[in-house]
């Protein structure tokens, strides 16, 4: 049976790897899809402003 050295260190290695899951679901469904649908409207944002300040200035 386990010590309790090896039960604490197998319930702190649970929680990380637990941890560690529902960080990388959060990223993946949240965070970069945000991150890169911002990044996205910022560069068409920044498209037409050039074509813009393009046209206004000739």
């Amino acid at each position: 049976m386990f010590e309790f050295d090896q039960y604490l260190g197998f319930i702190s290695f649970l929680t990380i790897l637990t941890i560690g899951f529902w960080l990388m679901i959060f990223l993946l469904t949240f965070v970069i899809p945000y991150w890169l649908i911002g990044a996205l409207r910022e560069y068409l944002k920044y498209g037409r402003n050039r074509q813009n300040l393009e046209e206004n200035t000739k």
